[in-house]
């Protein structure tokens, strides 16, 4: 499709580009342009406002075009644009390595990648590396879950469970197995925060150790809250239960995320909020709040030590990135830490989430809708899908609150929610309320 050429804010073809997870025809035929952000808002190329009420993809955590994090990329660009990582370096990643592992307590090394998905296949490899490194090589055997999302490389595909992210790609990674998700309305509809019911679905780890014996596993993945797949809220005692399994049996445990770090539970990190520590955890997304493409994988004491019993001038780990640690993204890190820390946006979190939950619950009752969950500044809506026609109520929903001036996101007959951290609460009420006018007008 071409557009009016004397029209700068758009571009005068939109073919070229194959656009990622989007109806491509769809959205060329109607585009959705957005051409400036500030704080809370989108402009759009028309030159509307629309409230960001997903954190561009759950990752601008700190809100859009902060000047103390456009400041440090600007200065470092002028400085030095990049630097190798492979058997050289800059300071900037180390500096910022050490600030991570500091509000990390418990975990001594990152390893730097550029986005959530890269992070997944890095935490899968060192785990399947260091039950080799210990002399456990015959544990090659990775457990993920129904329903989980860890992103789109073939690690991350294999031990996730969304049908739709795996069902074009073929066999993918060969001995991997899945845990049962936890989503079950006839018994947790409506919960508010963790649901009571659930716990058990844990011991279904024991059952695949016994069917695949426990020698044979190197780890388990899973998301704290999963994400993507429509906010799933773990049962209350769920994620302690997998922790006390995986060390009976000398599995890894490691936590995608991408998604619950850096406040978005009003915690730092997920596994402070819950109060479970996995051997490995991923991160991406807010941890630069998007400004430049990041992502990194968290180890605790140990694992990096026990591949360090190699020659000295030999390398212990045969992986990376050309951009592992890029300047720039160091640089949007470094004054994204130090803005959470500033603006106390984590315990800023924390306070506004009985708010956010009690909004979001609100919409109990109106039509089409079947559960509302949530947890932090995370929220979902589920809806009844049309029979015959899954995903295309909430697709709807998605259109009409675009036009409304609120962006959400939709996943199968989900609407998630995920705002920014710097949200105030009449935005929680327009939020809400416009979801709730839109509810009352979706077929």
């Amino acid at each position: 499709m071409s557009l009016a050429a004397n029209d700068t804010s758009l571009p005068n073809d939109l073919a070229p580009f194959w656009m990622p997870f989007t109806a491509n025809r769809q959205f060329k035929s109607n585009p959705r342009l957005f051409v400036e952000a500030e704080g809370m808002h989108y402009t759009t190329s028309d030159g509307r406002k629309v409230l960001d009420g997903t954190a561009g993809l759950w990752c601008c955590n700190a809100g859009h075009r902060r000047r103390p994090i456009i400041e440090a990329v600007q200065k470092q660009v002028e400085t030095l644009d990049f630097a190798p990582t492979f058997q050289a370096g800059h300071p900037l990643s180390f500096e910022f390595a050490s600030r991570l592992t500091q509000m990390a307590e418990g975990y001594d090394q990152v390893f730097f990648t550029n986005s959530g998905s890269e992070a997944v296949d890095t935490a899968l490899k060192i785990a399947l590396a260091y039950q080799r490194a210990i002399g456990q090589g015959t544990r090659t055997r990775l457990i993920g879950r129904e329903r989980g999302y860890h992103g789109v490389g073939f690690g991350g595909i294999s031990v996730g469970g969304i049908v739709a992210n795996r069902k074009q790609f073929g066999t993918l990674l060969n001995g991997v197995d899945h845990l049962p998700h936890t989503h079950d309305i006839a018994h947790n509809a409506y919960t508010k925060g963790q649901p009571e019911w659930g716990v058990h679905l844990a011991d279904e780890l024991e059952r695949i150790v016994a069917l695949h014996d426990a020698s044979t596993i190197a780890a388990v993945i899973v998301e704290p809250v999963a994400g993507s797949t429509g906010v799933l809220i773990p049962p209350q005692g769920y994620l302690k239960r997998l922790r006390e399994i995986c060390d009976k049996h000398g599995i890894l445990l490691i936590f995608d995320e991408v998604i619950t770090g850096f406040g978005r539970l009003g915690a730092s990190f997920a596994h402070d909020y819950f109060g479970v520590k996995p051997d490995l955890y991923t991160t991406a997304k807010g941890i630069t709040n998007a400004v430049v493409p990041m992502g990194a994988v968290f180890c605790r004491p140990g694992i990096y030590d026990a591949f360090m019993d190699a020659p000295e001038n030999s390398i212990e780990l045969f992986h990376g990135y050309t951009y592992s640690g890029h300047p720039l993204a160091c640089a949007a890190g470094l004054a994204t830490m130090d803005l959470y820390k500033d603006e106390g946006l984590f315990e800023r979190a924390a306070d506004l989430a009985p708010y956010w939950q009690d909004a979001i619950h609100s919409l109990k009752g109106e039509p089409h809708v079947i559960d509302i969950r949530n947890l932090g500044m995370v929220g979902a809506i589920e809806m009844e899908p049309i029979p015959g026609k899954p995903t295309a109520r909430a697709f709807d929903a998605f259109l009409k609150a675009y036009e409304a001036g609120l962006l959400t996101r939709t996943t199968g007959d989900i609407i998630a929610l995920s705002p920014p951290l710097i949200i105030e609460k009449p935005q929680i009420d327009f939020i809400v309320d416009t979801v709730r006018d839109v509810l009352k007008t979706v077929h």
